[in-house]
């Protein structure tokens, strides 16, 4: 997709190139519309924010402002990376009574037990 103008920010050669959901990362510098940008603190580490920043405001997003549980209900959260993480705490939030946990890596629902799961 392109920028909200319908303008690439980017060429090769004077061949406009299509960002990636309105931006593209791959480069030192860019010009984004200010609806895609959030200021972090520069002591935060960059391997854990840019991992809370993308898995955190998916699965949350996605629980809290798409499946919209009500209090009580039950919620399934298939994986549990950091997107379903997000998504579970989403449920627990919201007031789910029972958080079901799906995935094939084992190894993951120690963690997932920390969020409700």
């Amino acid at each position: 997709g392109m920028i909200h103008d319908g303008e690439s920010r980017f060429s090769i050669n004077g061949k406009p190139i299509h960002h990636f959901l309105g931006t593209s990362t791959f480069s030192e510098y860019t010009v984004v519309h200010s609806g895609q940008v959030a200021k972090i603190n520069p002591k935060a580490p960059l391997d854990k924010v840019c991992i809370v920043s993308c898995g955190l405001s998916t699965g949350l997003g996605a629980t809290l402002n798409v499946a919209k549980p009500k209090k009580g209900q039950s919620v399934a959260v298939f994986g549990l990376g950091a997107v379903g993480l997000a998504a579970a705490e989403g449920a627990r939030i919201a007031g789910a009574s029972r958080i079901i946990g799906v995935d094939l890596n084992s190894k993951r629902f120690e963690e997932a037990r920390k969020f409700g799961v």
